[in-house]
């Protein structure tokens, strides 16, 4: 079994495995280098844990990528909520993101889902994203949180790949959502640092309170299950502009254990890859190996 595994994030249905490990064996590599530690691991030690076809869609043998999706596609309820939330953490982050005027009423009208889109195409954070490849995103983030196969099936492709060996977890973005239930689900693991990156985990109500194992509490006294045992060391990095990590704190839901720390990614604020080249990343990543 492969002593590092990585978890990809949302937006990954056209990749797979060995091509995500390609990319994130040279930057993880990198921040071990940073970090004092080069040459700990070698790419054999490290495997990606693949989800992204469940959110592949089926037939499209010769034009892959995302369906055709526009405004109209963003649904009521959670994706809409996701969508304000996320438009709110642009505007508070780039001065060139028109903040939205009227929080309360976007979750509500088909137009203000349009004007959310709009602004958010012009940010810093979304500029290279298509809006189709936006809505995408969103719905990928919701079938997990609320599709009981898709969440089963997701989980359980990190879990297998979890062995006697592994002692490092890395999770970006949605895939740390899919880490951190995996980990829980496995009572007695021998993972010793559990890294994620760009994480979504601390977003009050459309995260936390959907979690599995379901958090302890109410309002400011949730409190989210550990992981795995005491053994084990939790660092939660997020960058300050990445809109999806919008909460980068994760003390207040998870416990003063786990180790948060502020990164500065420039203008690839959630791209995996610039944040495993930091040396924190590459830190908590050898830490856990040693």
């Amino acid at each position: 079994m492969a002593r590092v595994v990585c978890v990809h994030g949302i937006g990954q249905q056209v990749q797979g495995e060995d091509r995500l490990r390609s990319a994130w064996w040279p930057a993880l590599s990198d921040g071990l280098r940073r970090a004092g530690a080069e040459g700990l691991v070698t790419e054999a030690d490290v495997v990606v844990a693949f989800y992204g076809d469940l959110f592949r869609p089926a037939g499209q043998f010769l034009a892959a990528g995302d369906p055709p999706y526009t405004a109209a596609d963003v649904a009521e309820g959670f994706e809409r909520e996701l969508l304000a939330a996320w438009w709110r953490a642009a505007a508070e982050v780039d001065a060139e993101v028109v903040s939205p005027a009227a929080e309360d009423t976007l979750v509500a009208t088909p137009r203000s889902v349009q004007a959310a889109l709009r602004a958010l195409s012009g940010s810093k954070f979304f500029a290279d994203l298509a809006l189709r490849a936006m809505v995408a995103d969103l719905k990928q983030v919701r079938a997990y949180l609320t599709d009981p196969r898709t969440r089963e099936e997701a989980r359980g492709r990190v879990t297998a790949l979890i062995g006697a060996d592994t002692r490092v977890v890395v999770a970006h973005s949605l895939g740390s959502v899919v880490a951190y239930e995996a980990l829980c689900a496995l009572p007695g693991h021998g993972v010793r640092a559990l890294v994620t990156i760009g994480s979504p985990l601390g977003i009050p109500h459309l995260v936390v309170h959907r979690l599995q194992p379901a958090p302890t509490g109410t309002g400011t006294a949730v409190r989210g299950a550990w992981p795995g045992g005491e053994g084990l060391v939790w660092t939660n990095l997020a960058a300050t502009g990445d809109v999806v990590a919008l909460v980068k704190d994760l003390r207040p839901v998870f416990g003063q254990q786990v180790r948060s720390a502020l990164l500065s990614n420039g203008a690839h604020a959630h791209d995996a890859t610039a944040y495993l080249t930091d040396a924190l990343c590459g830190q908590a990543i050898a830490e856990g190996l040693t």
